[in-house]
């Protein structure tokens, strides 16, 4: 069984991984194999910004969230009955105690860069830490550096996390023209753009990113736009007002739907992600499989992820994000061989080769 709940809630990157994964998951075995809590079915699709459900049907399930988060109750073991395995969310906070306990780890930046995080984030966090993380039989990190930064932080013991990537969803390969079109068309991008995609908030270093783009020789601010797609998150009225001021070359779409973005990505010149931190970073894949160039941190998962398909900056200096963004702005061939390799690269993140280790992950801990 999952915990799917984060599919009830505002969020980006989990609810992409949950929604994705549990769709590969299903498809690898039969949906009898993967029930989930607290749904009856299984949604046709997912918007980041609202739950796939109506109203009260996603007031009761969080109603029954909430119960079993009661201190002390056990209402979760009902769960974890005739269940194999249980997989948690961040959101549980009394997983049944008897079957296998697994869970996602997303990303450590809780840990590593709490001044990057609300006060709420970090309490959830350290109760995830405390009730599920020490507790699980097994752990999955989204990459090889959480897993690292997991066993280094928390002391976990190593055998007990493995790295398994997320994969990218399949409509963003190959996106058509057509698509490309209607999607420029549509949010009036008439100038050839630089994308940023993800919430605005201090760890994606929207600030930073502004800076370095106002530095650029103005050949290339007159050439490109900036646009940025995301909803506001916390702690950043300063970095979104500035986006509201309409400045020239500057654009702010705001949130876009999950069905937009691929021709809003495969449309672009280039993607300009330098977060601070990102325990897989989404957008980086994404940007790839569309044949974008990518412009990235040189830290966290991004190497990882990207590898030899993009250009790097350390994202707390923004001369140096500035000198990335102008070496690919200028040249057309790096671009394009930046896109080649980032298309091969892609390959390696498919949904159904994420599916498959996750399987086999739950095997050897069932001692199958």
């Amino acid at each position: 069984m999952i915990d799917a709940t984060p599919l009830l809630l505002r969020s980006t990157g989990v609810k992409t991984y949950t929604y994705e994964w549990i769709r590969a998951l299903r498809a690898r075995g039969n949906n009898g194999q993967v029930s989930l809590f607290p749904f009856l079915g299984f949604p046709s699709g997912y918007d980041h910004e609202r739950s796939p459900l109506g109203f009260v049907p996603t007031a009761l399930r969080l109603a029954a969230l909430q119960f079993g988060n009661l201190p002390g109750n056990r209402a979760w073991n009902l769960l974890g009955r005739n269940t194999d395995v249980f997989h948690c969310s961040n959101l549980c906070r009394n997983p049944p105690d008897n079957t296998l306990l697994t869970a996602t780890l997303h990303d450590m930046t809780c840990w590593l860069m709490p001044e990057l995080h609300a006060a709420g984030n970090r309490k959830a966090d350290a109760n995830y830490e405390n009730r599920v993380l020490r507790r699980a039989n097994g752990l999955i990190a989204v990459s090889e550096n959480t897993r690292r930064d997991a066993i280094n932080i928390l002391k976990l013991p190593e055998d007990r996390i493995v790295a398994i990537h997320p994969g990218i969803a399949p409509r963003f390969f190959d996106v058509a023209q057509s698509a490309i079109t209607r999607v420029k068309a549509d949010l009036k991008l008439e100038k050839p753009y630089v994308l940023s995609v993800g919430t605005i908030e201090p760890r994606k270093n929207t600030k930073r990113l502004l800076a370095a783009w106002k530095s650029l020789p103005g050949s290339l601010t007159n050439a490109f736009d900036l646009v940025f797609a995301g909803p506001i998150g916390w702690d950043s009225d300063d970095v979104a007002a500035e986006l509201r001021a309409g400045r020239q070359g500057i654009r702010y779409l705001g949130y876009v739907a999950e069905s937009d973005l691929p021709g809003l990505n495969a449309g672009a010149s280039a993607l300009a992600y330098p977060s601070l931190y990102e325990g897989f970073g989404f957008p980086v894949a994404q940007a790839m499989a569309s044949g974008v160039p990518v412009v990235t941190s040189n830290l966290s998962s991004m190497p990882e992820v990207a590898g030899d398909a993009a250009e790097y900056a350390d994202p707390k200096s923004v001369e140096s994000i500035a000198a990335a963004l102008q070496k690919v702005l200028e040249s057309e061939s790096l671009r394009r061989e930046l896109g080649d390799r980032g298309r091969r690269r892609a390959d390696n993140f498919r949904w159904e080769v994420t599916a498959e280790k996750t399987w086999h992950f739950w095997e050897r801990l069932l001692g199958g």
